[in-house]
């Protein structure tokens, strides 16, 4: 097994992978800016460097310190958690020239599945059902009109290589194209260095479903689906498994032809492939090459630790596990807890916490890494913590979540804990009646 793992990331997922490696007995190397001196990763890791300002692009984002840290400490790989450099193919090829081992998948597939049209092309080469849309990148007005003739409004217009919502808009009809065109390829531009945008079918009502696999030279697995619905401007709030709306039938379809699209392209490591879900049917929508914020729910109905998996998969290139390894018992509910104010159109809040304590209790975990005195920064993503519960039916992971966010005390900053008290009571979410249209659509908050 490896000796020496840099964390290349922060927060609660850089203190995720720390625990991960230290119960593999892996010695771990944390990487901070100067703000995050004090942080709950560099208070954990065996060893940490600082690694630049404040600034993503002079820290988080900075190979050439990343590759200092790695050499002054003679670590053999690199996790990347998520964001920051997770499919960034450029830092993995870098890498590779330097025989550290980056834990993930190769530079080829980052590439190939980073490029959301090469992605559906690939998709749709190996089974999966696709989104109508452009064949490729458009850039010309008029091509992009006579594209939305075809399929119909509304439509989505998305960045080619973009995530997150950036450089997404929705066109309701033929009036708004022009402008919204213009705005997604300027966003495009400015946070993907890429102005090229697609175009495809908008649905009205979906669902967000995504299968987690994992994947080695000696074959691949799934480890069920999520249902990450809930969201707020394609930002995902709550997520859960399995899905309430998926019946059998459709999740068999669903896995064999994941699955058998994952084997095909040779691919290696943990990675998600996402679906948009409507009128019981499901269409490819891009493959994550990494480890997502919700896999917690995963390993909660399954038992198996992914990150220790992509671990093991880095190392000996092979999957430790079959399908009939992996029975998934009960269901999960995952909330993401942010520094933002819900009232004031989730403004982030930044500050000092002050009283903290964290709930506790049967199949009630905390992946997070606050404390009392914790300095919430706002130079980075707001989520400081997921809250996640597991029970023996939807409904009872429900009244844990519930009894859990009553427990959960951040003083000092402002939270969406009582965001999520309201989204857990709705009478939509009980009977499961939402769609990824539903916070944007309904004055809950």
């Amino acid at each position: 097994m490896f000796k020496k793992i840099l964390i290349a990331n922060r927060g609660e997922i850089a203190v995720r992978v720390i625990r991960a490696c230290k119960e593999w007995g892996i010695e771990t190397v944390a990487v901070y800016s100067d703000v995050d001196k004090n942080s709950m990763h560099v208070r954990l890791a065996d060893e940490s460097v600082c690694i630049g300002s404040h600034q993503p692009a002079n820290s988080y984002l900075n190979i050439p310190a990343i590759m200092s840290a790695i050499e002054i400490t003679k670590a053999e790989a690199v996790h990347p958690g998520y964001g920051f450099l997770s499919e960034n193919a450029n830092f993995v090829e870098i890498l590779e020239k330097n025989n550290i081992k980056f834990i993930g998948p190769s530079a080829e597939h980052i590439k190939m599945m980073g490029d959301k049209i090469e992605a559906k092309k690939i998709a749709q080469q190996n089974g999966l059902p696709v989104i109508e849309g452009s064949d490729g990148g458009v850039s010309d007005l008029n091509k992009g009109k006579k594209i939305c003739e075809k399929i119909g409004y509304p439509v989505l217009i998305k960045a080619s290589g973009g995530g997150g919502g950036k450089g997404m808009k929705i066109v309701n009809k033929e009036e708004e194209f022009e402008e919204l065109f213009l705005t997604a390829k300027t966003e495009a531009k400015k946070y993907f260095g890429n102005d090229e945008v697609y175009i495809e079918k908008f649905f009205l009502n979906p669902r967000h479903i995504e299968v987690q696999i994992l994947s080695g030279k000696n074959g691949t697995v799934h480890l069920h689906e999520r249902d990450c619905s809930v969201q707020r401007r394609h930002q995902k709030l709550i997520e859960e498994t399995p899905s309430p709306v998926l019946n059998d039938t459709i999740r068999k379809d669903l896995f064999e032809k994941t699955v058998n699209m994952v084997s095909k392209i040779g691919y290696e490591g943990a990675g998600t492939v996402e679906f948009i879900y409507e009128n019981n049917k499901f269409y490819f929508l891009e493959m994550n090459t990494r480890v997502q914020v919700e896999h917690p729910v995963s390993e909660m109905i399954t038992g198996i630790d992914i990150i220790k998996e992509q671990i093991w998969i880095a190392f000996t290139g092979n999957t430790a596990l079959k399908q009939s390894d992996i029975i998934p018992r009960g269901h999960a509910i995952e909330c993401r807890i942010n520094a933002e104010d819900a009232s004031k159109n989730f403004q982030p809040s930044p500050g000092t916490i002050g009283m903290c304590h964290q709930p506790s209790g049967f199949r009630t975990r905390v992946d997070g890494c606050i404390y009392q005195g914790y300095k919430v920064t706002p130079y980075y993503d707001s989520m400081i913590c997921k809250l996640i519960c597991h029970g023996r039916n939807r409904q009872e992971a429900i009244q844990r979540m519930m009894r859990s966010l009553d427990e959960f005390v951040i003083e000092g900053i402002t939270t969406t804990i009582d965001l999520h008290k309201k989204l857990l009571t709705h009478k939509k979410f009980i009977e499961s009646d939402f769609n990824v249209s539903w916070l944007d659509k309904e004055k809950i908050i």
